[in-house]
């Protein structure tokens, strides 16, 4: 009984891993910025484009992060930074750029109904003046042509919105080691109706989500609500998802507990809410992490009758997650045999992010987030 139980679970180990490998392949080539591109030869010809960039209790990234945008050599650009109720020197960093051109704003009481980081975002559109607005998180980094790169992309593929997955360029260290799977659900799951989407970097024409979404005002308490603008432009074919490369040079660092934060914010409503889902999709997880159990269940206990197994799944396993981090980080191949403890990990965050808002114990920068389980809208 015990022997078919696990032919069974193994069976679902390899169908997971050949759907992975099959689905990874088609983010590849969807994804994958292959070439540099050319913007406009003439100033005239160039969109205007509005940075815009929240930032609350960001004092570790903010310097770095507006160094970088204003060493870009967009020639239309204006940089406006929202410091939302900070406690610590943020609103003080924001304003000693003032002299490069950056527009501090200062952020007020979140209305009720209203996410913390939607209102901002609402605010920051508001204040834009571009053609296009690049919503920018703190954490991730501009090279100086990236910003001509992305707006050469976009009205090559006349995109209304585009998103970016940055890559990270960074070392190895504790952050990217055990990252969380978040983008890599991102990429598995992409399909017409919830496309990937990365809330990092991603560049919209601002007129045409004024007019579609009437600012952030019908999305007010959407948890990821770039993913709803994302689907609704999908739809129209006019939105484009791009894995960050060298050429596109969009990168992030991200501290490891901030990851998992996000990861518990995101997970449940991103499995619509449901318990069900969420046990499903842990059990699921854990499936996959049987191989390494196996392993060492052959080493310490002397199951040999499912070393060769075990040994086979746990390298296709390693392959796949190493496939997926070559895409977003420049030194993923060394992780690629850890791969069952970032299973196990991800199980625990889904569960994590279940339980937490059903006790209602989420929060995000210091303020609860709140989910309706039973229509699954989300309020702060």
């Amino acid at each position: 009984m015990i022997a078919a139980i696990l032919y069974i679970l193994y069976a679902v180990g390899f169908g997971a891993i050949t759907i992975g490998f099959w689905r990874l392949s088609q983010a590849k080539r969807r994804f994958r910025q292959v070439k540099q591109l050319t913007p406009a030869s003439t100033i005239e010809t160039l969109p205007s484009v509005s940075v815009c960039i929240p930032a609350r209790n960001e004092d570790h990234a903010m310097t770095d992060a507006l160094h970088r945008v204003i060493a870009s050599t967009y020639p239309k650009l204006e940089i406006i930074v929202l410091d939302d109720l900070s406690a610590d020197k943020t609103p003080a960093l924001i304003k000693a750029f003032a002299q490069d051109g950056v527009r501090f704003i200062e952020g007020g009481p979140v209305p009720k109904d209203w996410l913390g980081k939607n209102h901002a975002l609402d605010t920051l559109l508001r204040q834009a003046s571009g053609t296009y607005v690049l919503f920018l998180d703190v954490d991730t980094w501009l090279e100086p042509h990236s910003i001509s790169q992305l707006l050469a992309y976009a009205q090559s593929e006349s995109a209304t919105m585009v998103s970016v997955l940055p890559r990270r360029e960074d070392g190895i260290r504790a952050s990217t080691l055990f990252a969380p799977l978040r983008y890599f659900w991102e990429l598995m799951f992409h399909r017409r109706q919830a496309p990937a989407v990365a809330s990092n970097a991603w560049l919209v024409e601002r007129q045409t989500l004024l007019s579609d979404f009437g600012s952030f005002e019908k999305l007010r308490g959407v948890i990821q609500p770039e993913a709803h603008i994302a689907a609704t432009y999908m739809a129209k074919g006019r939105y484009r998802f791009l894995i960050g490369s060298e050429q596109l040079g969009i990168s992030h660092e991200k501290k490891w507990r901030s990851q998992i934060d996000t990861s518990i914010r995101l997970l449940f409503p991103l499995l619509g809410a449901r318990v069900s889902h969420a046990i499903i999709a842990a059990i699921d997880l854990l499936i996959l992490a049987l191989p390494a159990v196996l392993l060492i269940g052959a080493v310490l206990w002397g199951w040999s009758a499912h070393f060769i197994g075990a040994a086979i799944l746990y390298i296709l396993g390693a392959l796949l997650y190493g496939s997926y981090l070559r895409l977003v980080w420049r030194h993923g191949r060394w992780a690629a045999p850890i791969w069952p403890y970032i299973v196990i990990q991800e199980a625990v965050l889904v569960l994590a992010s279940a339980t937490q808002y059903l006790r209602g114990r989420v929060r995000w920068k210091g303020r609860a987030v709140r989910i309706s389980l039973h229509s699954r809208s989300q309020n702060d």
